[in-house]
């Protein structure tokens, strides 16, 4: 299929098992599996509003684990906006987004204008807490991104999440929000479309 330039591309990092693809299943469908399959690569696509006309957002969900180095390199050239997720039951999978993150500057090189959204999710497992939320905000500041806690399992913040992180993006304008509202400068060009005009 061909790439379109249109396509607005979101890659979803993160440990195995943090619930990158529940977050993610949650947003594009609604659902949420109990059961943990890990996910070597998969993409999702939704329909969402940008630059005032409708493109596609491209939602990459990676692998957990490292074996696939050539391929986190390929989403993160590719990639327009990343979700760093950890479990706040896993202090490990938050130190596991470092080199991650790293890589995401690396390749970028000026990290200052790309949406990046650090995520603690499961936080309907409070009683497992590992990571506090202050521990999540603080990397986040030092990261200069953008910090929230969500639950894939019962919707927390989910909607908001991705649309965080398109408020993020300052190149253009993108949004979840798909408004059939026409700028007055179309409603011109097509009242005067058709018009014959004598000089």
């Amino acid at each position: 299929m061909p790439e379109q330039s249109n396509d607005y591309r979101v890659v979803v990092f993160g440990a195995g098992g943090v619930g990158k693809s529940s977050l993610v299943l949650r947003f594009v469908k609604g659902t949420f599996r109990e059961s943990y399959i890990p996910t070597i690569e998969d993409t999702y696509r939704q329909v969402i509003s940008c630059d005032k006309s409708i493109c596609t957002l491209q939602i990459t969900d990676t692998t957990g684990s490292h074996q696939f180095p050539a391929m986190q390199r390929l989403s993160i050239s590719k990639g327009h906006a990343f979700i760093l997720v950890y479990s706040i039951t896993s202090r490990q999978s938050l130190e596991e987004l470092k080199p991650i993150y790293e890589q995401i500057c690396q390749i970028k090189g000026d990290i200052e204008s790309i949406p990046i959204m650090l995520v603690g999710n499961k936080n309907d497992e409070n009683q497992n807490r590992e990571v506090e939320s202050s521990d999540g905000e603080a990397m986040a500041k030092k990261w200069k991104c953008a910090f929230m806690e969500t639950s894939a399992k019962m919707n927390h913040n989910v909607k908001e999440l991705f649309q965080e992180l398109l408020n993020l993006e300052k190149r253009r304008t993108v949004s979840l929000q798909i408004d059939g509202k026409k700028s007055k400068q179309q409603k011109r060009k097509e009242k005067l479309k058709g018009k014959c005009v004598v000089m």
